[in-house]
């Protein structure tokens, strides 16, 4: 059976349980307490190296360590409906957009969270090392994510979907990215018409309850 290590709070495992769901395919889970640093423990260790939630294991054993390895996974063991586009032109504007909504939506928020949350002191980098917060990192971070709320509410007038005209990869990141940044005390709000909208629209997708 494939097994999902989750952790139900935390956003990058979310993005898994989503493309999971939207591709219909079936897995058992176990949960991975990161409250209480479970992931840096010898068990977990023993299955990713690397101390990081979401990890998806293979019917053949084969774990997948990252989000990159397991939506590249999920879109070829099942390829309808594509999260990545039909046509080249599609492949290459939902890469782009995939790519931006994770370095300037999930990176600007985890920067903020983990350099200024007193939870995250001595780990504001995820990972088996420890590194030390810089609270000028933690101002810049939510800067970054107002920037990308607006960034957002931008490319979506007269849009249904981030990208492609369809939904896609790059709809499920932005919304674990727009949901998450509340832990940096960033949301949309009336100056986001557009994103308020798409949001609201994504809400009726049952993958995005998860």
């Amino acid at each position: 059976m494939i097994t999902l290590f989750d952790c139900a709070t935390a956003p990058s495992p979310r993005r898994a349980r989503i493309v999971l769901a939207e591709k219909g395919i079936a897995h058992d889970t176990v949960q991975v307490n990161l409250a209480q640093r479970e992931q840096l423990g010898e068990a977990f260790r023993a299955i990713n190296p690397r101390c990081t939630v979401p990890a998806l294991r293979l019917e053949d054993g084969i774990v997948l360590t990252d989000n990159a390895a397991i939506e590249a996974w999920a879109e070829a063991h099942e390829p309808s409906p594509p999260l990545w586009g039909r046509t080249p032109a599609e492949k290459a504007e939902i890469a782009s957009w995939h790519w931006r909504v994770e370095f300037e939506g999930l990176f600007a928020i985890a920067e903020g969270f983990r350099n200024g949350s007193p939870a995250m002191a001595g780990r504001a980098l995820s990972g088996p090392d420890d590194f030390p917060q810089i609270p000028a990192l933690a101002e810049r971070g939510v800067q970054r994510t107002q920037l990308f709320m607006r960034t957002l509410d931008d490319r979506l007038q007269g849009r249904g979907y981030i990208a492609a005209d369809q939904f896609s990869i790059a709809d499920i990141v932005a919304v674990v990215a727009v949901d998450f940044a509340r832990i940096v005390k960033v949301k949309p709000g009336p100056d986001h018409p557009n994103l308020l909208r798409w949001r609201a629209a994504m809400a009726l997708r049952p993958s995005m309850s998860l």
